[in-house]
């Protein structure tokens, strides 16, 4: 057989700072290239990585684990689309294939639809069938053209209410079959095969799309320039984050919506451009406000649940405790209690279930019993400095807070029993149920990755990667399903040495429903990757080096509300505290540099690059140790474990042992 070009098929991966899932989608690719390499042997494959700039170490990975990779390092970052035609004007390969860094190729991928590509020369482009890190399939596989009126059904919401209909589903083309061949408008970027022929004539990826928008306008192109553009399901990959991760997030909102702007500019009548142009900015910002609206009051919902049926507890304590222990004789507790006092409790045990991170899920018991109890706390150190008249009952606030953390877990237990239609009332946790498939010697390396990752698991046993049961197993593999059901599994673990990437993929697609959480380990790879649904960006374990808890969303957020309301606090109270500090001018000034956002009540000792950025502390962690001459060294090591375990708890800890250095001047 003769070819026209020196290579069969090129991969670009563009990648940005996620080493971990890049290694498994290189080792995922290569794997496909060795299956290729039977069919077209030696005009086979390469692959070509473009970085933009990262600072995680993927460069290095590449070069140590995959040194036949052809490397492109950016000095800066200048989107996707300028990136991927870095790599495809410096091959010329017969296909181009565009793969996010994020998915996994099952070993035959490559073949099927280079196969596929060959038997069908009218075939200018050719997508595929892809599932997110739970095994679900994703609706963006196979889309439509965003004109004027799929557009606008598609940010009203008409296309997510009504997506099998042909009016409104023609975005994600949901009347289509998706187990099916089909003719499609547009491709998805994250994995996206180009004809090189088809590349020459309608030309390649247009860099003013900086990102999203860039493959709708190449899929339209190269249907101009006379090619058709095919989903095809015979090939099935995973890709974890999904369009549906992006749609949360309002940057989103603005960034693709935009990009369809441009778009239509582009090829759209000027009348009809500036018509859509001018429906899809006011749909921008409706879906941005409508977005931090629902968010807003999705975050309420619970709070005002737990207040509603709390304040109902209190009343009925109160009155039961004025008529057989207070007031036998007569009388009852004045009307300040029930209309003033006891919202106050509530808002104290709710802001102390908020601290013990108890609207969090999985909802955990002890998280609620903390809640409460911190809540609990705090109202009774305010109870001992109130004037003699509003003291009513420490009765009725102990009480009040067992009241709490049973009515915590109740409205939880309903929630949970309503959602999982009573599978389970709370989810352990700390403690999910696993098992690893694989070799038993596969199977060790997982546990000691889960062990240096400081997770908390029950290791329930190994499922065997072949078809027959031998040994010490739960079961083969084909049994897997009937395992889980029987030890009610949460968690499944794929060693990628022993099982193909076939097999796991299919596995997860049969399990989608199942509410269980799939991650697999590379081989020869220290991380184990996944995603607990399509909704989130990925997770994974790695070393506890790695992962510093102080850089998650929450531990930030609950940062900055316990700067604010000890703030607050201080702030009500500072006739009594100011005495305890050493600096009081110094400290009036730290409570509003504090409150208005400039500084935090606790940060590093010493400034450092490889640590997450935080605001500038009053105070440090080397301040509750009152030792006067630590080295630096020591103190890096104490902002290090102070951001690797970070928790609410460690800044009060430090704030409470060093109060009276809170004046101490910034520097």
């Amino acid at each position: 057989m003769a070819y026209d070009h020196k290579l069969k098929l090129s991969v670009v991966i563009v990648n940005y700072n996620v080493k971990y899932f890049l290694e498994q989608c290189l080792s995922s690719a290569y794997k496909a290239i060795r299956t290729l390499a039977h069919d077209y042997y030696p005009f086979c494959a390469e692959v070509w990585v473009v970085d933009n700039n990262s600072t995680d170490g993927s460069l290095d990975m590449v070069r140590e684990k995959f040194p036949e990779v052809h490397i492109i390092a950016n000095t800066q970052n200048k989107g996707f689309s300028f990136a991927n035609n870095q790599a495809i004007q410096q091959n010329d390969s017969e296909y181009v294939l565009l793969l996010n860094p994020d998915t996994v190729v099952a070993e035959d991928t490559f073949s099927k639809i280079l196969k596929f590509m060959d038997v069908h020369p009218d075939a200018g482009g050719l997508g595929v069938k892809m599932v997110d890190g739970s095994g679900n399939f994703l609706p963006e596989s196979k889309r439509g053209l965003p004109t004027p009126g799929v557009a606008l059904y598609k940010v009203t919401g008409l296309s997510k209410l009504f997506p099998k209909t042909r009016l409104f589903g023609r975005y994600h083309l949901g009347f289509l079959d998706k187990n099916k061949t089909h003719e499609v408008d547009v491709l998805a970027g994250a994995a996206m095969l180009l004809r090189r022929a088809a590349l020459n004539k309608s030309g390649i990826l247009d860099e003013d799309f900086f990102m999203y928008g860039e493959d709708i306008d190449l899929s339209y192109r190269i249907t101009k320039a006379g090619f058709k553009n095919y989903y095809f399901p015979d090939a099935t990959i995973i890709h974890y984050k999904g369009e549906s991760t992006k749609k949360s997030s309002i940057n989103y909102v603005f960034v693709f919506y935009r990009a369809m702007v441009i778009f239509a500019r582009k090829h759209f009548a000027t009348k009809n451009a500036n018509l859509f142009a001018f429906l899809i900015n006011i749909a921008i910002y409706l879906r941005a406000g409508l977005a931090i609206f629902s968010r807003f009051i999705a975050r309420l919902l619970l709070p005002i649940f737990d207040g509603v049926v709390l304040y109902g507890a209190m009343l009925l304590l109160v009155v039961y405790w004025e008529r057989t222990i207070k007031y036998v004789h007569g009388g009852k507790y004045p009307s300040d209690l029930t209309h003033i006092f006891i919202p106050l409790y509530i808002g104290c045990w709710i802001l102390g279930l908020f601290f013990a991170k108890g609207y969090q899920k999985p909802y955990q018991l002890r998280k609620l019993i903390a809640g409460a109890f911190l809540g609990t706390l705090v109202i009774s150190i305010i109870y001992a400095f109130l004037d003699e008249r509003y003291r009513y009952s420490r009765a009725i606030i102990v009480l009040g807070g067992v009241i709490a953390a049973i009515a915590f877990s109740i409205n939880r237990l309903i929630l949970t029993l309503i959602k999982n239609k009573g599978k389970y009332i709370f989810d352990s946790g700390a403690y999910k149920k696993t098992v690893i498939c694989g070799t038993p010697q596969e199977a060790s390396r997982v546990i000691r990755l889960l062990d240096k990752a400081d997770v908390k698991y029950n290791n329930i046993g190994i499922v065997s990667p072949n078809e027959n049961e031998a040994g010490n197993f739960l079961g083969s593999f084909r049994d897997l399903e009937k395992v889980i059901r029987i030890y009610k599994i949460n968690e499944v673990i794929f060693c990628a040495k022993d099982l193909s990437f076939n097999q796991i993929i299919a596995s997860m697609e049969r399990m989608s429903r199942s509410n269980v959480e799939f991650k697999i380990v590379p081989e020869g790879s220290d991380f184990i990757i996944g995603s607990n649904s399509k909704n989130k960006a990925g997770d994974y374990y790695a070393r506890s080096e790695e992962s510093l808890a102080i850089d998650k969303k929450d531990s930030r957020l609950n940062k900055r509300v316990l700067d604010i309301a000890f703030c607050l606090f201080l702030l009500i109270s500072l006739p009594l505290n100011i005495w305890f500090i050493r600096n009081p001018m110094s400290y009036i000034n730290n409570l509003f540099r504090v409150l208005s956002g400039k500084n935090s009540w606790v940060g590093y000792s010493v400034k450092s690059d490889e640590l997450p950025n935080i605001r500038k502390g009053i105070l440090s962690p080397s301040d509750e140790l009152n030792i006067n001459d630590l080295d630096p060294k020591t103190k890096s090591r104490l902002d290090y474990l102070y951001a690797r375990d970070y928790t609410i708890y460690k800044d009060l800890s430090v704030i409470f042992s060093s109060f009276s250095k809170m004046g101490k001047p910034i520097e």
